[in-house]
Parts: structure tokens; sequence; C-alpha cells
């Protein structure tokens, strides 16, 4: 039992030694950890940084919206006489060329009332000859005497009348042979038919729905929205002279698809509504695009990149430069004692990558755009690189900005 006690008494004295061992050792933890925190930053050992030197350039601004694609010719095909339909040409879905048959109403009747007008006409006819015959043997009775001045007038009268039946018969005729072309019911265009809204035996009328839909793809639209805001905002920058439009504000349009690939097709800007959606508070812009091999279709959803503008003199920075705190947005800038120091910026629009800064930085001014989340105000660095920043989008070889802004007056 003495024994036991020995050893609880020897187990209880080596705890204590470890527990007091373990508290020096923390305290010790605190107390560096304390006086490094109190070193000041210029103390501080330099912090390896990378740069970016300011140099005002001219930036190719992109502009990119979503735009839904549509048919630059969309034709409603309709009946324009009433008759049972007889023939479905064409086959649903399929590519027509202007001239091919769609549909054929039973024309039959159209065939008889074409006969009965040409019937018509023929008996008017004789009785015009009737009345010419007449009026030519009434002249020579009237020079001897032979005929008073009212039979002659009766017989010319009567040879007027004829003549104005034969041709209200002749417009009959013609009216009836229209009547017999419009019950075969041709492609107007060349395009993309859509399904046939009657079948085969139903009685079609002008006064119904119409048949189907012809939709030409080639050339295309492509129409998309525009703020308020941004036009407002765009109109500013130009007036300031920190955007430039092309000087007959001719833009190319470049279109991405939904698997990201660009589209081969160049475009134009053809159209600008002249005033706002009331229901969306945006003006519609419409671009035309060659549309050869028919990829684009009616409803296809896609981006709609504006190249053109430019940004003379502008200065940009990564976005990755760009801080934010309680005054605003800012960048660190290494000074000439080579000290991190805090500069205030005005930030303009956004690119993929990059900030347009408005003011707050000039020409020859050191922003560090890698190791900024390691230094302070007044931190010691060391600049271990300069980095040159680029466009975020290339085209035809050459790099391009991409905005979110809107565009004025297209």
């Amino acid at each position: 039992m003495a024994l036991d006690l020995h050893k609880i008494s020897i187990s209880f004295k080596i705890g204590r030694a470890l527990t007091l061992a373990l508290s020096l050792a923390f305290g010790l933890v605190l107390f560096l950890t304390s006086c490094e925190q109190n070193i000041p930053p210029s103390q501080q050992p330099p912090i390896s940084v990378s740069v970016e030197v300011i140099k005002p350039k001219t930036i190719h601004p992109v502009f990119e919206y979503i735009g839904v694609v549509q048919s630059s010719h969309e034709v409603d095909i309709r009946a324009r006489v009433t008759g049972y339909l007889e023939t479905i040409a064409y086959l649903e879905g399929s590519f027509v060329k202007k001239g091919d048959l769609l549909f054929q109403i039973d024309p039959r009747p159209f065939q008889t009332a074409l006969a009965r007008a040409k019937a018509q006409l023929a008996r008017e006819q004789a009785v015009l000859w009737q009345a010419e015959r007449a009026v030519k043997r009434f002249k020579p009775l009237y020079e001897q005497k032979a005929a008073s001045q009212r039979d002659l007038d009766n017989a010319i009268a009567s040879q007027m009348s004829a003549d104005a039946q034969v041709l209200e018969a002749q417009a009959q005729v013609a009216e009836a042979e229209i009547n017999l072309d419009f019950t075969t019911i041709r492609s107007p265009v060349n395009g993309l038919t859509s399904t046939a809204q009657y079948r085969v035996g139903s009685l079609i009328s002008p006064a119904q729905d119409k048949m189907t839909t012809v939709s030409v793809l080639d050339p295309i639209w492509v129409v998309f929205s525009v703020s308020e805001q941004d036009v407002l905002q765009s109109d500013d920058e130009q007036k300031r002279g920190l955007l430039v439009f092309p000087p007959t504000e001719e833009f190319e349009i470049e279109l991405i698809l939904a698997d990201q690939t660009i589209y081969p097709e160049k475009g134009t800007v053809n159209f600008a509504s002249p005033s706002y959606s009331q229901n969306t508070g945006t003006l519609m812009i419409r671009a035309v695009l060659p549309n050869p091999n028919n990829i684009l279709r009616p409803g296809q959803f896609v981006r709609v990149r504006i190249y053109g503008a430019t940004r003379p003199n502008a200065i940009v920075v990564p976005q990755s430069a760009v801080q934010q705190g309680q005054n605003g947005s800012f960048v660190f800038v290494v000074n000439s004692e080579n000290q991190a120091e805090v500069r205030s910026i005005v930030p303009g629009p956004w690119e993929q990558q990059n900030w347009v800064i408005w003011g707050g930085l000039k020409e020859g001014d050191r922003v560090i755009v890698n190791g900024v989340n390691k230094v302070l105000a007044g931190s010691p660095v060391k600049v271990s690189g300069e980095v040159e920043v680029h466009d975020s989008v290339k085209k035809d070889g050459k790099e391009q900005g991409k905005e979110q802004v809107g565009i004025p007056g297209i």
C-alpha cells in the first residue's frame, strides 16, 4: 500500500513538471508573436511583389450583350381563295426555294369559273360584233337621208354598251384566271419552312390563320437591347473624350455561340430603335450577318460582341490590383522609397480581367499587381518583376478589351 502511494506521488510530480513546461513554451510563443507584430512595417523584411508601370495607351473595348436570332424575312403563307386542300407538296421543316410548290387547293371549281367567264366573254364579243355591223349599216343610210339621226345614235349607243360589256367580261376572265392561279401556293422566298397548320381535305379560306411560315435565313438578323443607363454613360464618356466611336459608326458584329465557339461570319448594325421600350427601358439594336451554312436559326440565343470603338490614353490595371476600403477603391503603389503606398482611385468600366481607371493614377506610377495580399501601407517591398497589362479579348490577332457598356446612336 505504501509502495502504491509512492508511485502516485511520483506520477503527480511528473505531471506538474510537464504542465509547467507546456505553459512556459506556450508563453514563449505568445511573447515571440507579440514581438513580431509590434515590429514597425518599415523594419520588416522587404516583400517581393510584381508591379505594372502605368503607361497610357489606346485600347479597343468590346461591348457585349445577349442577343436573339431572327429571320430577316419571315413570310406567313395564307390562302387567297376558298377551297379544299388537295396536296401538301413540301417536306415540313425543310428548305425551299423561291417558286417551289407548297400547297395545292382543289382547282376544279376555279377551272369551271374560268370556263364560264370565257363563255360570257365570247357572248359579249358577239353582241359587240352585231352592234358594230349595225353602226356600219346606219351611217350610209343616214347620209342618204334614209335613216334618222335617232336611229344612228341608237346604233352607236348599242355599240358602246356592247364594247363596255366586253371589257367587263374580259375583267371577269382575268379574275377567274387569278383565282385559279391562287389555288397553287408557291414559296415567295428561299427559306426554311415550318409545320403545315392544315391537313389534306381541310377547307381553307383567306379568313383563316396562316397555313405555314417560310423564314429567310441568309442573311440573318440578331436583335439585342441596350439599357438607358448604358446609353447615357456612353454619351457622357464620348463628351469627355474617354470613348471614341468610328467616324461613320460602322461597328463590326461578332457572335459567340452556346458552345463558346465564334461564329465565322461578321456582321454590321443596320437598325437602332428611335425610342426606348416602356416595358424594359431598353433600346433595341439590330444587326445583320451572312448565314450561308444556316448555322444560325430563329430563336437562338447568342452573345453579341461589338467592335470599333476606342479609348484613347486609357489607364488600365488588373482587377486583382484594385482593393475596396471604407473610403472606396484603392491600389497599392510603390513609392520612391520602395514602400507600399495606398492610392485612392476612380474606377471606370471593367473589362474581362482589367479595370479602366478614370482618376488617381498617372504615367510612371508603379501599381502592385502580384503580392497585394501581403503588403500594408508603409511595408517595404522588393520589385521582382514588371507586368504588362493587355486587353483581354483577341480579335484578328489584336487583343481587345471587353466591357458591359452601352453604345448609343448606332
